[in-house]
């Protein structure tokens, strides 16, 4: 993760953020005013996220790119933000010096839910993303070999939700294209 740079108006919660990162190089977030550490991802984790991005950089529009482990603001907090797995979003943000892209420039989240992950991506993180107004959120969980689609937010909810497994396509019709889910791994 980029780390973020001292800014002299960041908020007391983010600052410590930033030092808890420091001290442990443990990935940090702070979603509804709570500071969350994330420990780093096991290989399975992570070969799904290289899939993803397989799939993703060939098929997405010219103004668009997948981002690993990049942050999101939450708009009108100047705490929360959020650091999806995958975040697609303007490709203007690889050349910004900035650690937090804005909400209206992201297209698509996947989170890939973690071995010990307790109720974080699978039900806090839904409500947060929809805040934000993110089009689409993507919950891959290799636990039990499924996804989960989120789309339409309005109103802190995702009007459409789609259920699938492993096997069967995740369309994203919004962006164009479908992802693959035959390969991606479960846990043991």
């Amino acid at each position: 993760m980029t780390p973020m740079t001292a800014n002299p108006g960041m908020t007391p919660l983010r600052r410590a953020a930033e030092a808890a990162e420091d001290a442990s190089g443990l990935r940090a977030e702070i979603i509804r005013g709570v500071l969350m550490m994330s420990r780093t991802p096991c290989g399975k984790h992570n070969r799904i996220i290289t899939d993803l991005f397989r799939q993703l950089i060939p098929a997405l529009p010219e103004h668009l790119l997948p981002f690993p482990v990049s942050s999101v603001a939450l708009p009108h907090d100047p705490d929360d933000y959020a650091t999806p797995d995958v975040m697609v979003c303007d490709a203007a943000f690889e050349d910004s010096d900035d650690w937090l892209a804005e909400p209206g420039s992201v297209e698509l989240v996947v989170e890939v839910v973690s071995q010990g992950n307790s109720s974080k991506d699978t039900r806090d993180m839904v409500s947060w993303y929809a805040d934000a107004n993110i089009p689409v959120y993507l919950l891959i969980d290799p636990r039990e070999g499924n996804w989960t689609r989120y789309t339409v937010p309005r109103d802190g909810e995702y009007q459409g939700v789609l259920h699938g497994l492993y096997g069967e396509d995740v369309e994203l019709t919004g962006l164009g294209l479908k992802i693959t889910t035959a390969r991606f791994p479960r846990y043991s």
